[in-house]
């Protein structure tokens, strides 16, 4: 965010010509309401029937339901949670118009730049992308990538990099460019070691984690050294951020957030390869959470997506491994199923192996055959229940009976 005041002229003209529905549209699922408006279900509040409307021609949106309103900078402000300032210079960057400034900042206290972290979120990106293609340490990325039968084409589409075996490579690119060491630690891209900052990643493959607008808000790191080298967890995603906050992000949304609309469909996979396998066998709807459990903030993110309502119904898919922790993590799904007027589904492929590994051994035919064969969750929580029974002796079909009389 440069310095001073954005000039009263600018601002106007960024009101003014900021198609709010387009900016709601990245957000909220709209449909006509007639008399030239549009509505949804709201993202500030959680309902079951639409009460949010757009008004084009005025550029303005309202909530009958819980009364907030306002114009495209208001509702970047309030679901972003940006400063006036911050909320003007997204709108116009999407524009492709310059802001002038006026005088100097006078705000003297402590604030959040969510502009420079973003941009050094997409430094540290591009400077991975580059690493990757690196001769040297990044050839394990690479071979991890190609056994998981991920091109360099597939790599670059989902922009996945390598952070180099490096205590601040990182670091010093990114102070290159001009980074405090305060943004870059607020952005978790750094940490403090016993002589300075040094990278939070070293010799990883690192996927970029976008919001839904495609903003990069953080990564999630893959430990490509054996556990002998490197005792820290497999997998290690950004900390909580001003930007990143883990249960409200759902890896994939930026790209798949249209045909989720359009198909009215939503695939919950596992992890960020199942995504990139899922979406390069045609599964354009596949998502996942980063390193949390799926939750009340994703279900809101969902469902306003969907245009979960009674009036349409759209389908939520899960994917769980075929094995213990998969049906558990299933049963839990099953247990937010009445947060969804959607239909919920499961897909569980019976060998036991996840969209990547079912990509890898029988082909990206084998994944959208998964999702064709999915079945209800109520279903399968029924069936797993039971199969926990011997329903051959009389014992067994009455507790059977009775754990399954809850569901």
């Amino acid at each position: 965010m440069a310095s001073g005041r954005i000039r009263d002229e600018d601002v106007t003209y960024v009101r003014d010509n900021s198609a709010i529905d387009d900016v709601v549209g990245d957000f909220v699922q709209l449909k006509s309401a007639g008399g030239g408006q549009k509505k949804g279900l709201c993202p500030f509040h959680d309902e079951k029937s639409p009460s949010f409307h757009v008004t084009p021609s005025k550029g303005y949106f309202h909530c009958f339901g819980c009364g907030v309103g306002g114009d495209a900078i208001a509702f970047l402000m309030k679901i972003d949670h940006l400063s006036f300032s911050e909320s003007v210079e997204r709108l116009a960057d999407r524009m492709g118009y310059t802001l002038r400034y006026d005088g100097t900042n006078t705000n003297t206290g402590p604030s959040i730049n969510r502009s420079r972290l973003v941009a050094a979120n997409v430094a540290a990106m591009n400077f991975y992308r580059e690493q990757i293609n690196l001769p040297g340490s990044a050839q394990v990325g690479r071979d991890f990538l190609q056994k998981r039968g991920f091109d360099k084409a597939a790599a670059e589409l989902f922009g996945v990099g390598y952070a180099p075996d490096e205590w601040d490579g990182l670091y010093k690119h990114l102070k290159s460019l001009g980074f405090s060491d305060s943004e870059l630690s607020l952005a978790g891209l750094t940490k403090d070691g016993s002589k300075g900052p040094i990278d939070r990643y070293r010799n990883r493959l690192v996927w970029p984690i976008k919001d839904i607008s495609g903003d990069v808000v953080g990564f999630g790191a893959r430990k490509l050294a054996s556990d002998e080298v490197d005792q820290g967890p497999k997998y290690l995603n950004t900390a909580e951020t001003p930007l990143y906050k883990k249960s409200q992000i759902l890896y994939g949304l930026d790209m798949a957030k249209k045909e989720i609309a359009k198909k009215r469909q939503v695939v919950i996979v596992e992890g960020y390869t199942d995504v990139m396998a899922a979406h390069l066998a045609g599964i354009t709807t596949a998502v996942a959470t980063c390193g949390t459990a799926f939750g009340d903030d994703h279900i809101r993110v969902i469902r306003r997506l969907l245009m979960d309502d009674d009036a349409f119904r759209g389908e939520v898919i899960f994917t769980f491994d075929g094995d213990a922790a998969g049906q558990k993590a299933a049963l839990r799904a099953f247990g937010d199923d009445q947060k969804f007027v959607a239909q919920t589904f499961v897909a569980v492929e019976p060998s036991g192996m996840d969209p990547c590994d079912l990509r890898i051994a029988s082909g990206d035919a084998a994944v959208r055959d998964l999702i064709a064969r999915r079945v209800p969750l109520f279903e399968f929580a029924i069936k797993s229940e039971i199969a926990k029974y011997d329903i051959n002796a009389a014992e067994g079909r009455v507790s059977a009976l009775n754990q399954v009389a809850p569901l």
